[in-house]
């Protein structure tokens, strides 16, 4: 693909998701698109990868985030197909964007991968890099609260082992997320230039839990 038909089809992505996310919630909107586009494009500088597939992957990864559509899974890969072929994109290039889609979402951490590749791990490490840090923090607290969840409860401790069906379904307070999810993709990163960065954000979220414990039982 050369360089001006590249930017012509980035350009007639970003529009197309800018659309399709225009009231999205604050944590899964356009802006979330924005930053994991460009961590990927970081990442990818120092990866042997297709960067027309990491592009179309980050950009379109969220683009029918199934915790929006009932639990459906088949809506986000369905849109970004049809999107990609009336864009007479690559068939082969398609098919591995849309693999990307279908297993790029973290489910609790206990799901299965039936697909990889280079380009898989680093749209992946830049989705997770962006649920880490103080990004991180904010989209947590801000899904918890149009989920009108609790902040925390201490008689409702954190599970780790939730089924991806569960994981979904969870209706536990906003910190308990922290421990099932944000403080285990520190590890779960596949790349090195990912896994320092998750390193430092990682660091920051620990540094934010134990301002909030000692707010919450007034020691501070």
């Amino acid at each position: 693909m050369g360089l001006n038909n590249f930017e012509e089809l980035i350009a007639h992505t970003i529009a197309f998701v800018k659309n399709e996310l225009k009231d999205a919630e604050g944590g899964h909107d356009w802006f979330h698109i924005e930053r994991v586009y460009k961590n990927a494009l970081l990442i990818a500088k120092n990866e042997d990868v297709d960067v027309t597939v990491v592009a179309m992957g980050a950009l379109l990864h969220d683009i029918a985030d199934s915790k929006f559509y009932n639990g459906d899974e088949t809506v986000g890969p369905k849109k970004a197909r049809e999107f990609l072929e009336s864009q007479n994109v690559a068939a082969d290039t398609v098919n591995h964007v849309v693999k990307i889609i279908e297993n790029v979402s973290f489910k609790g951490g206990n799901k299965t991968q039936n697909f990889s590749s280079k380009e898989l791990e680093v749209v992946q490490d830049a989705d997770r890099l962006d649920a880490l840090g103080a990004v991180g923090i904010a989209r947590t607290f801000n899904y918890g609260g149009f989920k009108n969840r609790k902040l925390y409860d201490p008689n409702i401790p954190p599970n780790l082992n939730m089924t991806p069906t569960e994981y979904k379904a969870s209706t536990t307070p906003t910190i308990n997320h922290f421990y099932e999810k944000l403080l285990l993709l520190k590890d779960r990163m596949n790349t090195e230039t990912a896994k320092k960065i998750a390193t430092q954000r990682h660091v920051f979220m620990e540094a934010f839990l134990k301002q909030f414990y000692a707010e919450w039982e007034g020691k501070l």
